[in-house]
Parts: C-alpha cells; sequence; structure tokens
C-alpha cells in the first residue's frame, strides 16, 4: 500500500495505475526482485500461475518496467504449440496478455498474426508446428508457452535463438507444465538458465473452491499428479528393472485378507551424514499369493538404535511375523542392535550373496507377472525402483529401499524361491 507521503507526489492517475499494478497480488515466485537472466525457466503444475507470469512478464517487456525490465522493448515473438493456443491462451485467455493488460491495451491483428501496442511495440506469433516461420524475423524478448508439448521442439527452439538478436541483452521467458522431453531436460541441466518451480497448491487462492481438494484426492501421489500438479519431471531409465506403467499397475486401495507379514531391513555401514539410508520396508502376504507392499519408513543418516527403533515400531504397528535383516554390513551387530531394542521381536538374518541387480531381478519379474501389489503410494520407494539400473542409482548411492523391499518379497515368496534361478538370487 502507498503511503499517506507517496501519495501526495503523485497524480491522482499513478496512484490508480500503481494500485492495479500486478505486484500488489504476485507471488514471490512470480516476481524475482534481483534477477534479470536471459533465460527464465518456469517449470509447475496446471494453475499454478505460469500464463499470468508469462502474460505480465511482457506486459512489463513493453512498458520497461521493474523488476522485469530496465527499458522498454518492441520486437516480442509469442510461440505456443499452435497458432490457436497462442490466440486462445496467451493473448485472449482468462490470464493472456490482452486480459490484464491495464492500459494501453493491444490490439490484437488475427490476418497478421500479431499484437500490437499503440507505444510501438509488436508481438508476433508462431506455431511449434512450423519452425521455419522463425527464419528471418528478429527480437528483443520472447515468451515460449508450454514448451514440454511442441511438435517440433529443438527445430523450433533452435530458429527461436537466432532471432533473439536485438537490442543490448535479448531475453526470454519460458512456462511450462514438465514432460520428461529432451529439450526441457537440456535446459533444467543449464547453468545459464534460472529455473523456477511453482506447485499448483501455491496459487490455491485464485483458483475454483474445492479444486485442489478434488484433484489432490484423484490425482495425488501419481504420476500423473506430481507432474501435472507438483510441476516434476518424471521419467523412466531405459535401463530400469521397473517402470511407472508397471508401478501404476501394482497399485490397489487397500490389503485384505493378509496371512503373514514382515519388516526387512538393509541397515548402513555407518550413520554419518553422508553414509546411506537404512531401508525399511513392510511387506504383507495376501489370500491368493501376492505380495503387498504396505510400508516404507526408510531413514537416513540414524544412529543403529534409531533405525532399529523405526523397523521395531513398525513391526508392532503391522503386528508383523518378524524382521529381516540383511547382515552384510554389521553381521550380528545387526540382530544385536534390534534385540536391544525390543528382545522379544523375531529377527531372520540374511546374508547376500549375489549383487543387488540379480538379487532384484527376479522380483522385478514378478512385477511384471502381477504377482506384487502396492497398497498405497510409496513416492521414494517407486522413484528409486523406477532408476535403479544395472549400475545402481543414477545419483550413485545404495539403492536402499529396494534392497530392503527385495529381502521382503522374498521372504514372503517361498514357492517362488524354489525355482532355481531365484533361489540362487536370493
Amino acid at each position: 500500500m502507498l503511503g499517506c507521503w507517496a501519495r501526495a507526489s503523485l497524480t491522482d492517475r499513478e496512484v490508480w495505475l500503481i494500485a492495479e499494478e500486478w505486484f500488489q497480488s504476485a507471488r514471490i515466485a512470480q516476481y524475482p526482485l534481483e534477477a534479470r537472466p536471459a533465460t527464465w525457466l518456469v517449470v509447475g503444475g496446471r494453475g499454478a500461475g505460469k500464463t499470468r507470469l508469462g502474460a505480465e512478464w511482457v506486459n512489463s517487456m513493453v512498458r520497461g518496467l521493474s523488476p522485469f525490465a530496465s527499458r522498454k522493448h518492441s520486437h516480442i515473438a509469442l510461440v505456443g504449440e499452435t497458432l490457436a493456443d497462442v490466440r486462445d491462451v496467451m493473448i485472449e485467455g482468462p490470464s493472456g496478455i490482452m486480459t490484464i493488460s491495464r492500459h494501453d491495451r493491444p490490439r490484437f491483428e488475427p490476418s497478421r498474426r500479431r499484437l500490437v501496442w499503440d507505444c510501438g511495440a509488436v508481438a508476433q506469433i508462431f506455431s511449434s508446428e512450423d519452425p521455419d516461420s522463425l527464419r528471418g524475423p528478429q527480437f528483443d524478448a520472447a515468451w515460449c508457452d508450454e514448451l514440454a508439448k511442441w511438435k517440433h521442439a529443438d527445430a523450433c527452439f533452435d530458429m527461436l535463438q537466432f532471432g533473439l538478436r536485438l537490442g543490448d541483452m535479448p531475453r526470454q521467458i519460458i512456462t511450462t507444465t514438465p514432460r520428461p522431453v529432451p529439450l526441457l531436460k537440456r535446459l533444467l541441466a543449464d547453468r545459464q538458465v534460472m529455473v523456477t518451480r511453482m506447485r499448483s497448491d501455491e496459487n490455491g487462492a485464485n483458483l475454483a473452491p474445492g479444486f485442489l481438494n478434488a484433484i489432490r484426492g484423484r490425482y495425488g501421489g501419481s504420476v500423473l499428479g506430481r507432474q501435472e500438479l507438483d510441476g516434476e519431471v518424471i521419467e523412466d531409465r531405459d535401463d530400469a528393472l521397473w517402470s511407472r506403467d508397471m508401478l501404476e499397475r501394482a497399485l490397489v486401495d487397500e490389503a485384505t485378507d493378509l496371512r503373514r507379514m514382515v519388516v526387512a531391513v538393509d541397515p548402513p555401514a555407518s550413520s554419518r551424514k553422508t553414509s546411506d539410508a537404512c531401508g525399511i520396508v513392510a511387506v504383507g502376504l495376501d489370500g491368493v499369493g501376492r505380495a503387498v507392499v504396505l510400508a516404507d519408513a526408510t531413514v537416513r543418516a540414524a544412529k543403529p538404535q534409531d533405525w532399529a527403533g523405526t523397523a521395531v515400531r513398525l513391526f508392532h504397528r503391522l503386528e508383523a511375523d518378524c524382521i529381516v535383516a540383511e547382515t552384510n554390513q554389521g553381521g550380528e551387530m545387526v540382530s544385536a542392535v534390534i534385540r536391544t531394542v525390543d528382545p522379544a521381536v523375531p529377527v531372520k538374518a540374511v546374508r547376500a550373496r549375489r549383487s543387488k541387480w540379480l538379487r532384484a531381478e527376479p522380483i522385478a519379474a514378478l512385477y511384471q507377472q502381477g504377482k506384487v501389489l502396492h497398497a498405497g503410494r510409496f513416492t521414494a520407494l517407486e522413484d528409486e525402483m523406477c532408476d535403479f539400473g544395472p549400475n545402481g542409482l543414477s545419483n550413485g548411492r545404495s539403492p536402499d529401499r529396494v534392497d530392503a523391499l527385495v529381502w521382503a518379497i522374498g521372504e514372503l515368496t517361498p514357492e517362488w524361491q524354489t525355482e532355481p534361478r531365484i533361489r540362487d538370487f536370493l
């Protein structure tokens, strides 16, 4: 709000214009006060405010308004998936450029594919379906919307970069809901690109009442929900043992008629902050012999008494049959630590003789056969499963959750372990 001293130095029109400006209601993620990057990538969920940000950014470029611009820009490119998308979303949509313009409202000239402001600024519109249309024109600013959906993403983006050659520092903003397409992944990895992430929840005040609760209830925690609501880039690793589709098929609402339950523990070598996590996963066996994943209670950088306490509490909460503990790292100490927490808990020590990949491979085959279910979403575990390849995880860390999962399912499926291949691997 303006103070009295400020109001006294401004005309009534100036006061009105300032009161109507977007900074009065914008979130800090939409309104960085210092950074003016050459490329600004905004990745967000549905309804997170990406389109409004792009339209306000263009408005500020034309008017030379801080913090987005220090001078007026006159030659702007608007690039969308199709020309219809540019018109219906970026220009005339509820959060489009014409809708949010508070003064000096531009004129849309569809036949010439452009927006024109009275000040002389012109924004030309382009479609990702026609990269060659970007050959020739030149710009000092550009807004690219929904880049992850573009038809010819690389060719179109490359042609735009050659056209951004006017002024002292041409600039572009890219607003998109994420998908694991190569161009988006390259931009996310580029240190010269400023990346802002926004979740749908952050813009709840501007969305229809009940929308977020309804959509979270239906898609929360799913791959689609994490992508479309949380703005995460979710992808499968080509050589991973598990895929997102495989895990989606394994999902059930609840576990019923469980005959046995175990809690598996994959302890770390040490309790240092840089050490691996302690994988703790609970699995049950249902009435038709399918393994059902019930919980992932994995903890990181915990002292032995801490992870042992977590495993014992999960054991009691589920009324499990036993705790299965891998002893490769600590030998008999692993069982001893668990018994210091509760000496009455039955502990079965197991020891790995084959690599993590070879032990996990037959368990992944059970998923493919529909013999393993997930009673709920276990995001961290599923991320690790879909990133587990022959050389481990892509970040180089130990697949502790996967290891615990493998031990638990292996313990509950003796009829499958009678097959020579599976018995050897476990």
